[in-house]
């Protein structure tokens, strides 16, 4: 009986969590409002450099992200003063359960449902009920440290994005969690998987270009400046990326 319990309690819970999300979603897919977008501080390695550098975010530390979409949306004609509104939630002090590495279909169904019911058990915001939810978990910067890869899920409205706890590396950050961000709302990814080189024409910014290199700015679904045809740099910051044709079509920019 108490296995039957807990199992129609959690059956609720991700049917409610799975209706405010199919609300959400309707708004991405109209832009008649601002979409509210909450970052949730996570330390992810436990140290105190990723401690100290959660606690000294300043309140507008994800500005840019919003004058990025805000300049992007008026370059496509988007009705709306900014798409996009941002706000920061307190720190969560747990971790959100690991994606599977490279599982099945139904491994990847049952990750998703745990993180939506584990963003809803730790979700601590009191503000403004948030539209889209970024759980962005902060690692010291060590020497040649990778990060693991960020996701962001249009099914729920909802990234886990990993960056580096450095002030250095904050321009680099945002345009990981603004990539994330633009999957929630439908974008898919123009690289590579196998080089992690831009799509052409999708994963360049200027496609008719010529000549074609260098390019002077990124596609943020490409991640990278194309330099050549083999050849890829990182942008530093937003504002050496733009949103792309394609992509703008898939988050209901562009007709």
């Amino acid at each position: 009986m108490a296995r039957n319990l807990r199992i129609g309690f959690l059956l609720f819970v991700l049917l409610a969590v799975a209706q405010g999300a199919w609300i959400a979603r309707g708004r991405t897919a109209d832009w008649k409002e601002p979409l509210r977008v909450v970052i949730y501080p996570i330390n992810g390695d436990g140290s105190t450099a990723s401690d100290r550098y959660i606690q000294s975010l300043p309140r507008d530390s994800f500005e840019p992200m919003v004058v990025f979409m805000r300049e992007q949306a008026r370059d496509y004609g988007l009705p709306l003063r900014s798409p996009i509104e941002v706000y920061v939630a307190p720190r969560v002090d747990a971790l959100p359960p690991e994606p599977p590495r490279g599982g099945s279909a139904l491994s990847n169904i049952s990750w998703s449902l745990q993180l939506r019911f584990w963003a809803w058990r730790h979700d601590g915001y009191s503000g403004p009920k948030a539209h889209v939810r970024m759980f962005v978990k902060y690692f010291a910067p060590l020497r040649d440290a990778r990060l693991p890869h960020s996701v962001g899920l249009r099914e729920g409205l909802i990234g886990v994005v990993n960056a580096f706890a450095s002030a250095e590396m904050a321009g680099s950050n945002q345009i990981v969690i603004a990539h994330e961000l633009l999957h929630t709302f439908g974008a898919t990814d123009k690289y590579d998987p196998a080089t992690n080189q831009p799509l052409f024409p999708d994963g360049y910014s200027q496609p008719n270009a010529s000549p074609l290199f260098p390019q002077s700015h990124g596609e943020i679904m490409a991640g990278r400046v194309p330099l050549s045809r083999s050849s890829a740099e990182t942008p530093d910051s937003l504002d050496e990326t733009v949103i792309g044709a394609r992509t703008a079509r898939e988050i209901n920019w562009l007709k």
